[in-house]
């Protein structure tokens, strides 16, 4: 019997999968405990749709990532922090202060997972860092750490 399940079963498949069990195991375990339904023309219907529907989001965030890489790619972040002991930067700058000057300066959400730092930027001066968006998209920018 094909089916249609509605959660992920262990040894079966994932949520969403059109597989093909015995009838007895679809009659007296899957289909009473609401795991799956039968696999007839409207729960065909609802599976193509729902897999549209996915295939759209996620084309839809690719699309808006690459074009905030595209925005971001080579731009530049001044950051200005405060002077400790002999001309040296006090603590350091981290991801969360550069995602929050990207959002002030440039207009663009980042979230501060997404920034990729090389190494802790403890002195004044320029760096290189990326930003990783999706998947596959990142985009390099430069931060300038000024007095």
């Amino acid at each position: 019997m094909k089916v249609v399940l509605l959660q992920d079963v262990k040894s079966i498949g994932k949520k969403g999968e059109l597989v093909n069990v015995s009838d007895g195991y679809a009659r007296n375990f899957l289909l009473p405990r609401k795991l799956a339904k039968e696999a007839n023309a409207q729960a065909m219907n609802e599976l193509k749709n729902a897999e549209a529907a996915r295939e759209y989001k996620l084309r839809t965030e690719k699309e808006n990532a690459e074009k905030a890489a595209q925005e971001l790619s080579g731009k530049t972040v001044k950051i200005r922090g405060k002077a400790g002991q002999g001309g040296k930067l006090f603590g350091s700058v981290t991801a969360r202060e550069l995602a929050e000057e990207i959002k002030r300066q440039l207009d663009v959400d980042v979230d501060k997972r997404k920034i990729v730092l090389e190494n802790d930027i403890k002195a004044f001066g320029t760096y290189t860092f990326e930003v990783k968006l999706y998947a596959g998209v990142t985009a390099t920018m430069h931060a300038v750490v000024t007095e």
